[in-house]
């Protein structure tokens, strides 16, 4: 994941997904939601919490840790267009 220190992440396949719609592909957060939940249990996905409390990140944040999250947000964005990965803005 850039950004994120070098964690990687788990390429899987689950039923969930409709292959027929957009790219076939999906980005799961098991903490988000309730589909995500039940998909990050069923392939065995940590729950990576990366706020506190206060809307700060923690120490699962990197480089990032103790930023609220808004302006978090826009450094993320900020670094990602200075590492050349932002493809577009819309």
């Amino acid at each position: 994941v850039p950004m994120s220190n070098g964690r990687k992440i788990p390429i899987l396949a689950d039923d969930y997904v409709d292959v027929e719609f957009g790219t076939g592909a999906l980005k799961v957060t098991p903490g988000h939601d309730a589909n995500d939940y039940a998909i990050g249990q069923r392939n065995n996905l940590p729950i990576i919490n990366i706020m506190d409390e206060k809307g700060s990140l923690n120490e699962n944040g990197g480089a990032y840790a103790g930023m609220d999250r808004f302006k978090c947000r826009k450094r993320l964005w900020r670094d990602m267009e200075d590492a050349g990965l932002v493809l577009k803005t819309e």
